[in-house]
């Protein structure tokens, strides 16, 4: 299945809206072991944090081998609406050109953004409007209307932003700038999103008088993703404090400039690698790094928990299945806190529809408010195929309990939502008639995806195909 190409914006409709509907995607099931190896484009996280450092930075920054994706695209035009130059240069990546980027004198206001459903261009783009001068009008997918955005709102007052949402506490709102925001100290409830604290951090070197910002809430989900910005900072010469757990000190200094290379993104190496443990045989995932902040680093002791063997060698990585799921092999069930680790619960959930034993996922009731309700169209999904899928609630955060029951083909519903297209994708892997009704809501951080899918199951050759050039759409 490959991916559907587009000459022109026009045919394409608009890139930074959402997507038009997809024509049914049959997932294919393996017919035979894998023996893959595959090497997968730039992290999302990373791209768009270091988008946004690059055009608040002292001077211009390169950044290599950027996700080319519509989250990025979407930053990209985001920024591009303030004032700051953003082009292509000619890189060495398979997917894609490099950027270079060049921070405005002065961001302006007088202008609408789009985050269509990307988090990061949400929950980030805010506090960077937020030092234009002007009014920056902000809005995005109809989905993305219903993602929490309340305490972006909130925290921009408490610093002294005005921003007009007319009490909904969500899309569409309006942050009238004024070109300086003064920083201090301020308190947040992060524990919808780790987002709202990375956001903050990530414009606080540009506030006058720096940040000091205190998570109040009881659960923070997801911290390698602010130990991420911290790191990211830290390359620019921003050396955050965190003197105490849920609080962060950033000072009020120059952003550094810098050349950058974008690491794959772990997190969408997850179907993929899991692959092995369903189809059986390996997949090799080439430019795997040495130490990262990405979460997609715990697919190697995630997938052991399943019964795989996880091998590294340099940089690549090895999920070795066995016999997989499709060769008879029984996948044990697990009991794993992916409080750090949610965005890869949609592939873990997946696996664990196919194991022999149930299973409990926990530390995951923020992912109700990501792209989907997640732990929903989890349930719904699997349970439409047959399986047994709970919801959970209290002190462990919320979850998911999945009891083994023989599964069958029926539809796949993506809810708008990458990780659960993928999810389908892994699942038709072992269950013939699986059908993904949306394959293409892939394109928000892996627009390659059909095609890489088929190189799993068939090799290079059925999956030659120029990489899209988003920006030029």
């Amino acid at each position: 299945m490959a991916l559907q190409r587009y000459s022109s914006r026009d045919e394409f409709g608009n890139l930074l809206a959402t997507e038009q509907p997809q024509p049914v995607w049959a997932a294919p099931t393996a017919a035979a072991p894998l023996a893959a190896r595959l090497m997968l484009p730039g992290s999302k996280s990373l791209t768009n944090r270091e988008l946004v450092l690059s055009a608040l930075a002292d001077g211009p920054s390169l950044l290599r081998r950027p996700l080319h994706s519509r989250d990025s695209a979407l930053m990209i035009e985001a920024l591009k609406q303030l004032g700051v130059g953003i082009d292509e240069v000619p890189g060495d990546g398979a997917f894609g050109p490099d950027l270079r980027v060049s921070p405005a004198p002065e961001l302006h206001g007088g202008v609408s953004i789009d985050t269509g459903l990307a988090g990061t261009v949400m929950r980030f783009l805010p506090p960077v409007a937020a030092l234009a001068l002007g009014p920056v009008a902000i809005d995005g997918d109809a989905a993305a209307r219903t993602r929490p955005m309340r305490t972006t709102i909130q925290a921009l007052r408490d610093l002294g932003v005005e921003v007009d949402d007319d009490g909904s506490g969500t899309m569409p709102f309006t942050i009238h700038g004024t070109g300086a925001v003064e920083g201090g100290e301020l308190a947040i409830d992060a524990s919808a999103s780790s987002q709202f604290v990375s956001g903050l951090l990530l414009a606080a070197p540009r506030f006058t008088r720096g940040l000091e910002l205190r998570h109040t809430g009881e659960r923070l989900p997801s911290l390698p993703h602010i130990e991420m910005t911290i790191a990211v900072l830290a390359a620019r010469g921003i050396a955050v404090e965190n003197p105490t757990p849920g609080v962060w000190r950033v000072p009020s200094a120059p952003i550094s400039s810098r050349e950058v290379t974008i690491e794959s993104d772990l997190s969408n190496a997850a179907p993929f690698l899991a692959a092995a443990l369903v189809a059986g045989g390996t997949v090799t995932i080439d430019g795997w790094p040495d130490a990262t902040t990405q979460v997609g680093a715990q697919l190697e002791h995630l997938l052991a928990r399943f019964g795989a063997v996880v091998r590294r060698d340099g940089h690549s990585l090895t999920v070795d299945g066995g016999a997989g799921v499709r060769g008879g092999a029984a996948l044990p069930g697990v009991d794993l806190d992916l409080s750090e680790a949610g965005e890869l619960t949609p592939t873990l959930a997946a696996l664990a529809a196919l194991a022999s034993t149930p299973s409990r996922l926990t530390g995951i009731g923020h992912l109700r408010g990501h792209e989907t309700d997640r732990l929903a169209a989890l349930r719904d999904n699997i349970q439409r195929l047959g399986g047994s899928v709970t919801e959970l609630d209290g002190p462990e955060g919320g979850g998911l309990a999945i009891e083994p029951r023989p599964l069958h083909g029926g539809p796949w519903l993506a809810y708008d939502d990458h990780r659960m297209a993928t999810s389908g994708a892994l699942l038709g892997l072992a269950v013939d008639g699986i059908e993904v009704d949306d394959i293409g809501s892939t394109a928000k951080t892996l627009p390659e995806f059909p095609e890489l899918w088929e190189q799993l199951l068939h090799g290079p050759a059925a999956a030659r195909a120029e990489p899209i050039n988003w920006l030029a759409l």
